[in-house]
């Protein structure tokens, strides 16, 4: 299963263990990560058993091991639940930004190696969760002093509002992830990240806010549609979890599941700080 973050991705569902899941035998594209996503190309979607209905989920024989959406909820709570734990500890011991940044560098690399990995690796996971968590509490504690008084508070706020109107709506029905929706997802938050990088650079060798994408009205602008990217790609987690319990997935996928849930979480709420921060700070 791959992840939905705009930076990050994860392994697709598999079938080892002679679990019936997702396809396994293809290899995906180069230079598309998410190619064979389940709701792209599933070939398991319109196969039909003896009385089953056609295109409905094949039936599989009942067994353990089988990944639930108790498992998903549990794993999802544990490394949010660390993130959480440790942002608070570098919140009140007042944590010094430069090791900060350190911990979120090391807890960046910490992801690309779980993404590349074919299965999850929970000590890597959880690792990630506690160092990411030291990085957020840091920063959300010098934005909250020096910048914007109860921003912290606010974009924890909008994080949780924003991640239940998609999964009411998603419940709903009233988005619906197809092929359509994953390509403009995706290509939005392509798009949205190689502005980044560019605006970076340009703040990083010629100096001041580079190009303008992260203050201002622009600051606002970006700071809006990185919300909304990261809302689209909570669709596509919320869309892989059902798929792996549908189809079987392996119980270890849970963490896997638990892993883009939460980087997903974390793209958010960043933005909101940033967007929270820009807002307040213009006062």
């Amino acid at each position: 299963m791959r992840s939905s973050n705009p930076v990050f991705s994860r392994r697709g569902f598999s079938r080892s263990g002679g679990y019936a899941g997702f396809d396994a035998g293809q290899q995906p594209q180069a230079g598309n990560p998410y190619a064979n996503t389940p709701y792209a190309n599933n070939p398991y979607a319109q196969q039909q058993t003896v009385g089953q209905p056609y295109g409905a989920p094949p039936a599989a024989p009942p067994q353990t091991g089988r990944m639930t959406m108790d498992d998903v909820v549990a794993r999802t709570g544990m490394t949010v639940g660390l993130v959480v734990v440790m942002a608070t500890v570098a919140w009140i011991t007042d944590l010094a930004l430069p090791l900060a940044i350190g911990a979120g560098l090391v807890a960046m690399v910490l992801a690309l190696v779980q993404s590349f990995k074919r299965k999850a690796v929970p000590a890597l996971i959880l690792a990630y969760a506690a160092l990411e968590g030291l990085f957020l509490g840091a920063i959300s504690n010098y934005v909250d002093t020096y910048i914007a008084d109860g921003a912290a508070m606010q974009a924890v706020l909008g994080t949780m509002a924003v991640f239940a109107a998609v999964l009411v709506m998603y419940k709903t029905r009233i988005i619906r992830v197809t092929q359509r929706f994953y390509r403009f997802a995706m290509a939005a938050a392509i798009g949205f990240v190689l502005l980044m990088m560019v605006n970076m650079l340009f703040a990083v060798f010629g100096g001041g806010d580079g190009l303008g994408f992260r203050s201002g009205g622009m600051g606002i602008l970006f700071g809006i549609a990185g919300i909304l990217i990261g809302a689209l790609f909570l669709a596509l987690d919320f869309k892989q979890v059902e798929d792996g319990i549908s189809y079987g997935a392996p119980r270890e996928e849970s963490w896997l599941a638990a892993f883009g849930l939460t980087l997903t979480l974390v793209w958010i709420y960043l933005e909101f700080l940033r967007l929270i921060a820009i807002l307040q700070g213009n006062d």
